[in-house]
Formats: structure tokens, sequence, C-alpha cells
């Protein structure tokens, strides 16, 4: 007898992330509502050293091109779940996120849909930062990867899924969802993801490096062009 197919397949796109990987698996397997979905690791190492570090069990791991949207387009291909959740390894999902997107896609009128952005650290100025993203990503309908993107796979599959580019693969997707006029969902809860980058990289720089990408990516700018600005390290 076949086993049941998951309701969700959860894609983690990792580079370097041994030191953290055991811990969002536990963290994923203590949500509410675990018990139909697939953890899938996609190592853009081409070392392996993040699938290496990966001590728990049921977890499907899988070696890819270096590239967040190459790995998350592998991990879509191996995906037995009808809605795929794309995560970062530094975000964290609120206790009941599973709950929330089997809720959002019984509504037939969703494709897609992230969370409200929120970041891991008592300063103020994230408390800011985080209210500037949330009023962006309501504007506008399109969230960032960090918000923990998800979408149904059938429609994931018909749009082509990931386009092949360096950086703003989330960006440019969401982008194409509004332009075929779908809706995108933002759930009002928060995911919590690291503040590694900002604290490594300057507050301010940081953020005005990110609002400069946007500005590039939105009046046309090729990723290739511009992905040396951000580092291009997932």
């Amino acid at each position: 007898m076949n086993a049941k197919a998951p309701s969700c397949s959860i894609i983690l796109p990792v580079l370097r992330e041994a030191s953290l990987v055991n811990d969002v698996i536990d963290h994923l397997r203590g949500l509410e509502n675990n018990n139909e979905t697939e953890i899938i690791v996609v190592d853009g190492d081409p070392e392996g050293t993040t699938l290496t570090a990966i001590t728990r069990d049921n977890v499907i791991k899988l070696g890819s091109p270096r590239g967040r949207g190459r790995q998350m387009n592998a991990g879509a291909r191996e995906a037995k779940g009808k809605i795929l959740l794309f995560l970062h390894a530094d975000t964290e999902l609120p206790l009941n996120a599973l709950r929330l997107i089997a809720a959002a896609m019984k509504d037939k009128r969703y494709v897609a849909g992230a969370f409200d952005l929120g970041i891991r650290s008592e300063r103020l100025i994230f408390r800011l930062i985080e209210s500037a993203a949330s009023l962006r990503s309501r504007a506008t309908r399109i969230p960032f990867g960090d918000q923990a993107i998800f979408v149904r796979k059938d429609y994931f599959e018909k749009i082509g899924g990931y386009k092949d580019i360096p950086i703003m693969e989330d960006v440019e997707i969401m982008k194409r969802i509004k332009k075929r006029g779908d809706t995108i969902l933002i759930v009002r809860q928060r995911v919590h993801t690291s503040s590694r980058r900002w604290e490594k990289e300057g507050i301010l720089r940081c953020t005005l490096r990110n609002w400069l990408l946007q500005v590039l990516y939105l009046v046309g700018v090729s990723p290739h062009r511009f992905s040396k600005l951000y580092g291009h390290k997932q």
C-alpha cells in the first residue's frame, strides 16, 4: 500500500548552513500539523557540507548547482506535496504556519502567499524595518523570499518555476504571478528571520543596499549586472 502523499513540501535551499540545519529541521518537526509534510534540503555546495551535517531522519537530501532559484526548482521537482513552501534556513516559521497555509490554500482565489516579516532582534530599528517591509509587501503584493513564500505546486509548474537568475528570483516570480492577474495572499502572522546580515554589514548600509537593488531591478537592470552588490550568498 502506498504511503499517503504529503500535503505540503518544505524546501530549504542551503549553502554552508551545517551549523544550524539540524536545529531548523527540529523546528519544522515541532510545527503544528506537521504529520503531512516533507522536508527537502537542497545544498548548493558541491561538497555537500550541509547535507553531510544532517543527522535527522526522514529528510530528503539533494545536491544542486549553486543559486537559490536553481536549488528551489530542484527541490520542487522532487516534491510530492500539493503545496510548496520555500523557506530560507535562517527564517523561523510561527508554530501554526502549516495550518495557516492550508487554510489559505483552501481559498481558490489565492495561488501563492507569504507571511509578514519579523526580524529576530530586540533592537528598535528592526521594528521599523519590519513595519516598512509589511507596508511594502501589502501595497505591492510582492513578498520577498525571507517571508516564506508558498505556492500551489501545479500552479508553480504551470508558470515554469523560478527563473535562473543570480538574485531577485523571489521578486521576479511574484511579479510574474501578478502580471498574470492571479492573487497573492500576505498572511498577517510574522515569520522571524535572522538579523545576521544586517548586523554583519551594518544596518543602514544593508538596508540602503537592499533598496537600491530593488530599484535597479524594477527599472529593468539585469540581476546578472548587480548581483555582486548583494554578495550573492544565500
